[in-house]
Formats: C-alpha cells, sequence, structure tokens
C-alpha cells in the first residue's frame, strides 16, 4: 500500500469520526429545560438553556409559552444581565378548577429581550430562570419556545416529543410531572422505563463482575500450571547438569 493510499484511508477514518461526534451534538443542539421532571403540587426552579445555532447572528430574544389548560399559579423570574423580561398575565379563555378554587387568569408568556449591543453570540449559550408553581398535577406540560435572531430569523420550539422518545424536529422544551419521560432505546425504536434501564445496568454489571472474576481465577490457575512446569523444567535440567559433572 503507498503514502496516498494510506493518506486517503486516513482521511476517511478522520471523517467517519467527525460525523459520528457531530451528529449527536447536532441533535442536541436546542432549547431544554432543566430539571425535565418535577412533583405536582411542587414549586420548582426551570433553567432553559438556550444555545445559539447561528454561524453569524446572535440571539437577540426568547419567548416561552406557558401552559393554558393547566396553568401555573404564579411565576417569577431570574435577572439575566443585559435582558429585560416581562410576564404576561392574561384571562384564561376556559377557567380552571383546582382544589383552590377556580382559577381565571395565570401568567401565559414570558419573554426575555437582550438590550442593544447585547444577546447571545455565535458560539455561547445562555441560561434563563424561572420559578414556577404550584406545579399541576397532570402527565406532562410541553413550553413551546420561540427563539429570535439579529437577522429576523425565528426558530420555533414547539414540536412535543412523542411515547416511542425519538427526538421530532423543532423538539419543545417540557416538563414531566406524573409522566415518565420517553427513554429511546437505541437503534430497535423501542421504549424502555428508567427502572428497566437502570434493572439492565444493574444485571450488566453482576455479569460484568461475575465475568472479571472468572477471568481472574482462570488467570491464576494458568499461572499456577505455568509455574508448575518451569518448576518441572528447571529440575530436569539441574539434575542433567549434575548428571554430566559426575561423568
Amino acid at each position: 500500500m503507498n503514502n496516498s493510499t494510506f493518506r486517503r484511508a486516513g482521511l476517511a477514518v478522520c471523517l467517519t469520526a467527525f460525523l459520528a461526534l457531530a451528529t449527536p451534538l447536532a441533535a442536541s443542539a436546542h432549547v431544554h429545560v432543566d430539571p425535565g421532571q418535577a412533583t405536582a403540587g411542587d414549586y420548582s426552579t426551570l433553567t432553559f438553556k438556550v444555545p445559539n445555532e447561528s454561524a453569524t447572528a446572535s440571539t437577540t430574544k426568547l419567548e416561552i409559552d406557558l401552559p393554558t389548560d393547566t396553568p401555573f399559579g404564579s411565576v417569577s423570574y431570574q435577572p439575566v444581565p443585559g435582558w429585560s423580561t416581562e410576564v404576561v398575565q392574561s384571562t384564561l379563555a376556559t377557567p380552571v378548577k383546582t382544589d383552590d378554587g377556580t382559577v381565571t387568569e395565570a401568567p401565559t408568556k414570558i419573554t426575555w429581550t437582550a438590550d442593544a449591543g447585547a444577546g447571545i453570540a455565535p458560539g455561547q449559550f445562555q441560561l434563563f430562570a424561572i420559578s414556577v408553581g404550584p406545579i399541576p398535577d397532570t402527565g406532562s406540560i410541553v413550553l413551546p419556545t420561540h427563539q429570535t435572531y439579529s437577522d429576523g430569523t425565528l426558530s420555533n420550539w414547539v414540536n412535543p416529543t412523542p411515547a416511542s422518545g425519538a427526538e421530532p424536529e423543532d423538539p419543545a422544551p417540557t416538563l414531566y410531572v406524573n409522566d415518565a419521560p420517553p427513554v429511546e432505546a437505541g437503534a430497535t425504536g423501542t421504549t424502555v422505563s428508567a427502572t428497566q434501564t437502570a434493572d439492565s445496568a444493574a444485571t450488566s454489571s453482576s455479569e460484568s463482575n461475575s465475568g472479571s472474576t472468572s477471568l481472574a481465577v482462570g488467570l491464576g490457575l494458568g499461572a499456577l500450571a505455568l509455574g508448575a512446569v518451569a518448576l518441572v523444567i528447571s529440575v530436569l535440567a539441574f539434575t542433567r547438569r549434575n548428571g554430566s559433572t559426575k561423568n
């Protein structure tokens, strides 16, 4: 194989490795919320991580639609330097009955707007934190998010994640309450629960430990056998040498 062939093979390997790494990174480059789970009735601090996906423009505005069918009783925000924040309070189209009474008005949107010269530049991300509660007693809460860039481009993160766990195009941040977050089981396309995943990990760990123990025992026995063979050879050589000396 000549040098040119070696170079081509090396380039192919590097390209394959780059694509393998770049694919999951590209898939994860969207707005998401942390933590992704909360307990009904509690108050929770939700942090939205907003990456800038443009190579030339900055993110200058972020809007999050809050639920109206299962509204939060209150929403407060943590100030972000260089950004102004507005929480929109609206009258609900359909009043919601709760243990505390009927809710007719609730926070329905929160908007962050960058000051002049500020914003999320290319290659950067920003965290936006809010405190919400009480958490509604429901399965999950989809939080559609709209990201505006300085060149007028708008990214709408609005699509719910299906039960299969397969990430949709433009996925919306989702807060899971009574529902368990879906977990995609790799290439099979099936879904497994967090408990099943933990059980599988424990089983794999047990099998791995068992395999490691068997391997250690095997290596120990092999070492003993080799030691015995070496001892026999040494005795025979010593005996032969002594016999030659006497003769």
